[in-house]
């Protein structure tokens, strides 16, 4: 039978097609919790290890913007691994207020699946409330469940979202000082985590201080300054002691040293005995490994992002990314082999007395006062025992008067809107009747939107002006607002099938997922909205 020849153009790319097609073996996702665009700028010109290798090397976008109003961890580590935006996966933030009770609660809690070996824990402990598909989900489904998903974090509410509902998740409780997981995941600890808990003891680490990796003379301002926190016993002037006030190991000191950035080798090692566990890498069926650095958060919230403690943690984040990926590359048989992802959940505002310092019209916004006050207005309006909590920008209305219906539920949520946008730090304000038909002012009204879900999100959304930080302490700093400071992260890819080179062009996180989705050969996040950054891709045509 004659079988007519394909032109030559089109054998070169049937030949050339099966090295393309062929995924990576092994892909290395990395977040680092609180690392804006604006902290890594300022300090890559003193990255000498790992990460400022792998800015230099890799497709490397300063400015990925987060689409919602409210970048904070839980949501930010849902978007990276979905694709999507609040108003789809229906994270909208680390805690919501329980309509139940009134109190707030936990934004991944499950009463059915506890966590393993923690019982003292009231953490986050499964992926129910996760509405998207993640990239972790898709590649298990993709491999028919032959692909391995393994995530490690210091907290739970990254390493969920990051394994989705079909990955492993794993992180440390600092209510027992180690590695845990929740029944979801698994019914017993798997052999190599029980291992890895025993060779690393609390009790190997109580007594240590945290001392500045480099000479004193490489810190820029000064390292003692008044709106510094001092949580733990920690204090604020190097070195820091890490027993957290005790005198033999207990939560405290635990908690001292998750702070610390020494917790990001006990990170880095963790992540090495999950390789090596779980096999990850060692065969042609891709496997993902995502890692969630959470120390530079808590340093990040205590400090401030222009502390001597900050500088330090990036110092040392710099040598825990170079290890982790040099561990990933050994697995992956080099990399060829290995495709490495870094991003961040969210930036973050300096501390507003920092910014006064520098001319800015800067402010703390006590979310307890302004819910005092809101509360004591609605009250002397509507009457009976009407409350509003505020959780970070949402307001949560309750009380038996608005909920036995004795008064309209609208008129409340209107009039307490009316009185947000009133107050001098406020910049916009809404009720979440009018969210849907809000006029675009600003961009604020679409920003709330992609953040807000029915039944989780508050009756009212708000948002602060610039250099305003919502914060009830008197020190440190917070984030969460729809400012670049805040919603600004770097997005990183390196390895098989990245072309090199420093894109400036502004993207959305929603690119991240469907980009690593696009290198791993698969269909996107089953929600995902944002788009591949072919550019980035040397591999597409």
């Amino acid at each position: 039978m004659f079988r007519p020849r394909a032109p030559l153009p089109l054998l070169l790319l049937l030949l050339a097609l099966p090295a393309w097609a062929k995924p990576p073996r092994l892909t290395l996702f990395i977040t680092v919790d609180a690392m804006g665009s604006d902290l890594l700028l300022r300090t890559r010109p003193r990255l000498q290890g790992g990460l400022g290798k792998l800015l230099d090397s890799g497709a490397f976008y300063p400015y990925a913007r987060y689409d919602y109003a409210k970048p904070r961890t839980a949501p930010g580590h849902a978007t990276l691994a979905t694709g999507a935006n609040p108003w789809r996966h229906g994270i909208v933030d680390n805690r919501v207020i329980d309509r139940a009770t009134g109190k707030p609660a936990r934004v991944f809690p499950d009463a059915q699946h506890p966590v393993l070996e923690a019982s003292l824990s009231e953490d986050d402990v499964s992926p129910a409330n996760l509405l998207a598909e993640t990239l972790a989900d898709r590649l298990r489904l993709a491999t028919n469940e032959q692909g391995k998903a393994v995530a490690l974090s210091g907290k739970a509410r990254s390493a969920i979202p990051l394994a989705g509902r079909l990955g492993q998740a794993y992180w440390f409780d600092e209510t027992v000082g180690k590695f845990v997981t929740g029944t979801w995941y698994t019914k017993e600890l798997p052999g190599w985590l029980k291992d890895f808990n025993a060779a690393n003891p609390p009790t190997t680490w109580f007594g240590k201080t945290w001392e500045l990796v480099r000479p004193r003379t490489e810190y820029l301002g000064e390292d003692d300054r008044p709106y510094e926190g001092a949580y733990y016993e920690l204090g604020r002037v190097f070195p820091h002691p890490l027993t957290g006030g005790l005198t033999a190991p207990g939560p405290e000191s635990y908690s001292a040293f998750a702070i610390s950035p020494l917790s990001l080798d006990l990170v880095v090692r963790a992540a090495g005995a999950a390789i090596a566990g779980e096999g990850l890498g060692k065969d042609e069926v891709p496997d993902l490994l995502a890692v969630s650095f959470s120390a530079t958060d808590r340093v990040y919230h205590q400090y401030g992002p222009n502390s001597w403690e900050m500088q330090d943690t990036m110092f040392r984040l710099d040598k825990a990314v170079g290890d982790l990926v040099t561990l990933a590359e050994r697995a992956a048989g080099g990399r060829a082999n290995l495709l490495v992802v870094l991003s961040a959940d969210h930036g973050g505002a300096a501390a507003p007395e920092y910014w006064t310092a520098q001319g800015m019209e800067a402010h703390r916004v006590n979310p307890k006062e302004l819910s005092k006050g809101l509360t004591e207005a609605l009250r002397q309006r509507f009457g009976g025992d009407v409350t509003a909590t505020i959780e970070e920008l949402d307001v949560y209305l309750g009380g038996k008067t608005l909920e036995g219906g004795k008064v309209d539920g609208a008129a409340v949520r209107r009039a307490a809107a009316d009185w947000l946008r009133k107050q001098p730090a406020i910049s916009l304000a809404v009720a979440s009747d009018d969210l849907p038909t809000l006029p675009d002012v600003a961009g604020l009204a679409t920003a709330l939107r992609r953040g807000y879900y029915p039944g989780r999100s508050g009756d009212v959304l708000f948002v602060v002006k610039p250099f305003h930080v919502m914060s009830a302490d008197t020190v440190g700093t917070n984030h969460g607002a729809p400012y670049a400071y805040d919603q600004l992260v770097p997005f990183v890819l390196a390895g098989k099938g990245v072309r090199p080179g420093t894109y400036t062009q502004q993207i959305s996180t929603t690119d991240v997922a469907p980009t690593v989705a696009a290198a791993l050969e698969m269909n996107l996040p089953a929600s995902a909205e944002g788009h591949p950054r072919s550019e980035a891709l040397g591999t597409g045509r």
